[in-house]
């Protein structure tokens, strides 16, 4: 596996192309207490639907 060098500007290529929200969500999923907290809603909803709250709460409400 190649090792990853965070000062190369060659590491960043794919993120050339990336939508605003791709990098959001690369950040967000990362967060230890948004996946804590995702983790425990899952468990608790009977649908398994994520509430509003949640998503107010970490900003996963894209506009269209």
């Amino acid at each position: 596996m190649p090792e990853f060098d965070w000062r190369s500007p060659d590491s960043y290529k794919s993120l050339q192309d990336a939508e605003v929200t791709d990098i959001a969500w690369e950040c967000l999923r990362r967060n230890v207490n948004y996946r804590r907290e995702y983790e425990a809603m899952m468990a608790n909803s009977p649908n398994g639907e994520v509430t509003d709250a949640f998503r107010r709460k970490w900003g996963i409400c894209f506009r269209p």
